[in-house]
């Protein structure tokens, strides 16, 4: 025994008696029957139309996997407690913060008045160090949320928990036992050092990447590695970072052996998942039990039998399973398939069920690059142009590992001519026919695909795909070739139809970076270069994101609802937040309809920390930006 897995082991024969302090009740590992619902943190008070919470932010060691860190505790747990409201209830809660620096505490998918959103230098101060605030807004709405810091990188180190509005009325679903399942990621390296790894090499964490191994074991080809590496790109490149530092947490529980949940044979048991990730997309399935979806960001779907769910990073997926007399392996994989998350669903005490093997490691293709076989095929990786950046024509070099990434072993890339690829990102493409650049598109209808513009946005952004399209109808790397069915966002519709108001204007927004470089930002600028994202009270937006480079990105709003147009028309479904694929066109619609300043970022917290960061400035008709910022407002249509 090597003196690491030794002091691993003594520090958890250790810390053995303490375990159960670290978790919250409604998240530790069943050892008796629970309540049908979850009742979560006690309220400090609870009486008809008001529900008042105390938190403590603070630093608690505890075990991850048989390993002592340090985590940003809620109340000393990781998840922080359950927070539960019934909707039309006030919500009072106070954050008393220990730490030695400030803190916050953002209400993720809650509507709610700006000054209560949580997200300090943007909406108020923060919350000081050795100090306490007081939330206080009203519950306008139900379903499964979730609240995390917004300072630093809190909510990598625990500072997450889960949150559930009950509805006024009925549940629409029928389900006799209710669990909650956060998945998150937990690295024992500081985050700061996690950050200065990638941007002294972004695929430090990359230990699945293509070797010389693979090219004499006959895994890869020749030339097809050689080209990679002369793009200095991996196909293997789809998570910043994988299993090589990360714990995969399924309600603060390593997977060995994992949480468990019980359940009595017969009942239909509806599963409450939030990924609460800083960085991690995982595919969620439960081997030999169908889920049915019955809820997506805390909004009603109608429901959808499926078998697995790719959940994105600060997305929230209810379920309704009906299990037998047996048990049930909860399996949430890495999308890079370097690890796992795992726990059980099982009808009696100890009993457990076979944790499915890891699959292959994907791989991007050129359809991730926004090209197919046909415009792909013929060319020669022999005449790029290396030298230059892409403003210079060399648009090549420095490029995103993910930004252009196909199978390793895909014969199509030999004899390529990279120099005939569009690589500038646009800030107003070029549209094929039948796109209509003015707006008035009919509200719900999917984006027609389109060619990319001559903007390439600097340097900032390693590149850009030949044309942008929908992928809402595909699964995502990794999936869909086994048989399962994989949940996809054309199968989301509203349980109940609305009327869709078209839209005013088109605000047109590039998801952009160079991943050689660690960079990230939106139409190429960062945060500090280009803040705002300008709104006017009453309007109706249409919100157009381009994916440039060839990593997904989940984009959340604050403050409004999205409404993803999926092509269901009157029933296309609200949503908090939005997996981007890469080469994708996505748009949605946007109620302007809170004053204020709210964020709208990518929630891999690395990327936004670097700049994928927007204020969306929400003012009443008439007002002007101050003149510093008008330069950045262009309207369109």
């Amino acid at each position: 025994m090597d003196r690491r897995h030794f002091i691993r082991n003594a520090s958890a024969v250790g810390a053995l008696a303490g375990l159960s302090a670290v978790t919250p009740a409604w998240a530790r590992s069943a050892l008796a029957l629970g309540p049908a619902r979850p009742s979560g943190l006690a309220p400090t008070v609870r009486r008809p139309g008001l529900v008042e919470y105390d938190l403590t932010i603070d630093r608690t060691p505890l075990l991850f996997g048989g390993d002592r860190g340090t985590a940003v505790t809620i109340n000393g747990t990781v998840p922080g407690p359950l927070l539960r409201f019934t909707e039309g209830d006030e919500a009072v809660i106070r954050v008393h913060n220990r730490l030695d620096e400030d803190t916050s505490v953002h209400w993720h998918g809650l509507i709610l008045p700006n000054d209560q959103d949580g997200v300090p230098h943007v909406n108020f101060p923060g919350i000081k160090a050795r100090s306490t605030f007081e939330y206080r807004y009203p519950i306008r709405q139900f379903g499964t949320y979730w609240y995390h810091s917004h300072s630093a990188f809190q909510e990598q180190l625990g500072h997450y928990g889960a949150l559930v509005i009950d509805p006024a009325g009925p549940e629409p679903y029928a389900f006799d036992r209710e669990m909650i399942v956060v998945l998150s990621d937990w690295t024992f390296e500081d985050p700061h050092d996690v950050l200065d790894n990638l941007k002294n090499r972004a695929n430090y964490y990359n230990y699945q990447r293509n070797t010389l191994g693979d090219v004499l074991s006959g895994d890869v080809s020749p030339s097809s590695y050689l080209a990679w590496e002369r793009m200095r790109m991996d196909p293997t490149d789809i998570s910043d970072i994988t299993g090589a530092t990360y714990t995969f947490l399924m309600n603060g529980q390593a997977p060995d052996p994992g949480w468990s949940g019980l359940f009595r044979p017969g009942e239909r048991v509806r599963l409450r998942f939030v990924n609460a990730s800083a960085l991690t997309f995982y595919d969620v399935r439960i081997p030999g039990l169908p889920m049915t979806v019955v809820q997506v960001n805390g909004q009603h779907v109608q429901p959808v039998e499926t078998d697995e769910i790719r959940m994105g990073i600060a997305e929230t997926y209810d379920v309704v399973v009906e299990p037998g007399d047996r048990a049930y392996t909860v399996f949430a994989e890495a999308m890079d398939r370097s690890g796992y998350a795992r726990g059980t669903l099982a009808p009696r005490v100890g009993m457990t069920a076979p944790v499915p093997e890891r699959r292959e490691r994907p791989s991007l293709t050129m359809m991730d690059m926004g090209m197919d076989h046909g415009a792909m095929g013929g060319m020669d990786h022999g005449s790029m142009d290396m030298s230059g950046g892409a403003a210079s024509g060399g648009a090549m070099a420095g490029m995103d590992h993910g930004a252009m990434d196909m199978p390793a072993s895909d014969a199509s890339m030999e004899g390529m001519d990279h120099s005939g690829m569009a690589m500038g990102a646009a800030s107003g493409d070029m549209a094929m026919p039948g796109v209509d650049r003015t707006g008035l598109r009919p509200p719900g209808t999917i984006p027609e695909p389109t060619m990319h513009g001559p903007d390439d946005h600097g340097k900032a952004n390693a590149m850009a795909p030949m044309q942008t399209r929908s992928r809402l109808h595909e699964p995502g790397v990794g999936l869909g070739d086994d048989g399962r069915r994989v949940l996809v966002y054309t199968d989301l519709k509203a349980l109940h139809p609305e009327p869709r108001r078209a839209p005013d204007r088109e605000i047109e927004l590039h998801l952009t970076g160079n991943m050689e470089r660690y960079m990230w930002g939106i139409n190429g600028k960062t945060y500090a270069e280009e803040p705002l994202i300008p709104m006017t009270l009453g309007e109706r937006l249409r919100l157009t994101m381009v994916n440039d480079t060839m990593m997904n990105h989940p984009m959340h709003l604050h403050g409004m609802w999205m409404e993803l147009e999926n092509g269901q028309g009157d029933y296309i479904p609200r949503v908090h937040t939005i997996v981007v694929k890469p080469a994708e066109r996505v748009s949605l619609l946007v109620e302007v309809d809170a004053l204020g300043p709210w964020a709208f970022h990518c929630h891999i917290l690395y990327h936004m920390d670097l700049g994928m960061f927007r204020v969306a400035m929400v003012q009443r008709p008439g007002e002007t930006l101050p003149p510093e910022l008008a330069a950045s407002y262009v309207p369109q249509g």
